[in-house]
């Protein structure tokens, strides 16, 4: 499935996910309520779990009662990595309550999740492949044109949005109306944008200055920390699953991720994830942050597993001679190491490690986070690169340039053989080498 057809199902079933948020509304409370943080018609969170469901689902083909818990997990992290990103978005006002109604960490909260997972599995059985009938009938041209439009559009409607919130709200433009007469048609339309999320989120108002806390670096869950979380946890994964490899299974081997360094994304991603998706059970009983960290862990795993054999046609670990194995991708033992790893994460260590990222002096944090961030994208495109020029070398030989030549000098098959000695290459890649 290609870039532009993923594009295209987010805004189809994040405008069929507002559709249906409204009727919802309408039936229960009888008022029209835009629920979304956009002011287009569009809930980004649900065509993102649709994409996700799109991606997963397919390979366990079949096996319905999976299919349904992946399905309930995709729908708990989207919707609180939603909600989040709300309220930071929104940092100076009070939502007056959430949006989300997963991983409360109640029965309440888990039957609501089963029920929405409920409505979304029902439109991937029923819903999805009349609209992949349809999709095939418009022509490539079209596609291409309406998602680049759209997308635009969400765009600026995402800036005005965000410039509504961050200066205060109505009144400020009430106030700035009453002094001049300039810039009148902006300030009615950031009027318009806040009247409408007062009406979505009724205890919505803006922060007063004595709410409004003294800056901390990585305040609460941010982009800031959450590099740090990642970077943190990437190292010590690659440590951990190292030696976990060569005591147990008698191989001591690289488990890095990148090309450079001992870091591993897949264990720095997962300690995100966790963060994200469970900070809000840390109070809760130990059962509900294990019975999440099983079933989110579970399924994040196995769509890391689905991501890079889609992009790069490889595969990093196969658990088909495992018993209880999901495909292959992983397993009810792994599964069960997830919830437990997010009980002890949860519980113990990413409050002790979320207190001492707190105490980094604020300008010297923001100038080594940012330095972390540049250092670790350019680190995850070079190794991209290399993946991809590995898999086409053997059917490409010859560099069509001068980055490709780099590319079979410096990082050669002898190197990523080395390197990443458990992958394999699909044979949807290519049908000419593998490797074991």
């Amino acid at each position: 499935m290609s870039g532009l057809d993923m594009g295209l199902y987010l805004l189809i079933y994040s405008f069929l996910g507002w559709c249906a948020e409204v009727l919802y509304y309408a039936v229960t409370q009888r008022q029209f309520r835009n629920r979304g943080f956009l002011t287009t018609p569009f809930l980004l969170s649900y065509g993102a779990a649709f994409d996700l469901i799109i991606l997963t689902l397919p390979a366990l083909a079949g096996r319905y009662a999976v299919q349904f818990l992946f399905t309930m997990a995709i729908v708990a992290v989207t919707e609180n990595f939603a909600d989040e990103l709300n309220r930071r978005l929104g940092s100076t006002v009070h939502w007056g309550g959430s949006r989300s109604r997963v991983l409360e960490g109640s029965m309440r909260g888990l039957l609501s999740t089963a029920a929405v997972a409920a409505v979304y599995y029902v439109a991937y059985l029923v819903v999805h492949p009349l609209l992949l009938g349809v999709m095939t009938l418009i022509p490539r041209l079209v596609k291409g044109i309406a998602v680049w439009v759209l997308f635009i559009l969400i765009g600026a409607d995402f800036l005005g949005v965000l410039y509504t919130l961050r200066t205060g709200g109505v009144r400020v433009y009430e106030q700035r109306e009453a002094r001049s007469s300039e810039g009148r048609i902006a300030g009615r339309i950031t009027q318009g944008v806040w009247r409408r999320l007062q009406r979505a989120y009724p205890g919505i108002r803006g922060m007063t200055p004595e709410e409004q806390e003294v800056y901390t670096f990585a305040k609460g869950v941010c982009l800031d920390k959450l590099v740090w979380v990642f970077l943190t946890t990437a190292l010590l994964g690659d440590i951990i699953e190292t030696f976990w490899c060569g005591l147990v299974n008698g191989q001591w081997m690289n488990r890095s991720s990148v090309v450079c360094g001992p870091f591993s994304f897949v264990w720095g991603l997962g300690a995100v994830v966790l963060t994200v998706s469970l900070q809000r059970l840390a109070q809760r009983d130990s059962f509900f942050v294990f019975a999440a960290g099983f079933f989110i862990g579970g399924t994040y795993e196995y769509m890391c597993s689905v991501f890079t054999e889609l992009v790069f046609g490889t595969v990093f670990w196969d658990y088909s001679h495992m018993p209880l194995n999901i495909g292959g991708r992983t397993n009810v033992l792994f599964c069960f190491f997830w919830g437990v790893l997010a009980v002890f994460w949860i519980k113990g260590i990413y409050p002790q490690m979320s207190r001492l990222i707190e105490s980094f002096p604020a300008l010297a944090g923001k100038i080594m986070t940012w330095a972390v961030v540049a250092l670790m994208v350019c680190n995850g495109l070079l190794t991209c690169a290399v993946m991809l020029r590995y898999s086409t070398r053997a059917v490409q030989p010859q560099p069509a340039n001068a980055f490709e030549e780099f590319l079979d000098r410096q990082y050669g098959d002898e190197f990523v053989e080395h390197r990443w000695p458990n992958m394999i290459v699909t044979e949807k890649s290519t049908s000419i080498r593998k490797t074991g």
